[in-house]
């Protein structure tokens, strides 16, 4: 038996495209897309952002969290 491999879709990183060189802590609109509905952060691989941008949403998350802007878990 022959199986045809799936090629992988290559994600581009929205926050690249957007020319993005710092994420605020204080957009919570832009923050919360990478939050799923029960509040955890959504991983790159399945974001498709890029090493730095996914490092500076982490840590934009967890300072919003620290100030009382977005919340730590959604029950």
């Amino acid at each position: 038996m022959t199986y045809k491999r799936r090629r992988k879709k290559v994600k581009k990183c929205r926050l690249c495209e957007m020319e993005l060189d710092y994420v605020d802590y204080k957009d919570t609109r832009l923050l919360s897309e990478f939050l799923t509905d029960k509040g955890k952060i959504i991983p790159k691989r399945l974001t498709g952002n890029c090493s730095k941008h996914q490092r500076m949403v982490k840590v934009a998350i967890k300072r919003a969290r620290q100030m009382g802007l977005l919340p730590y878990l959604k029950i």
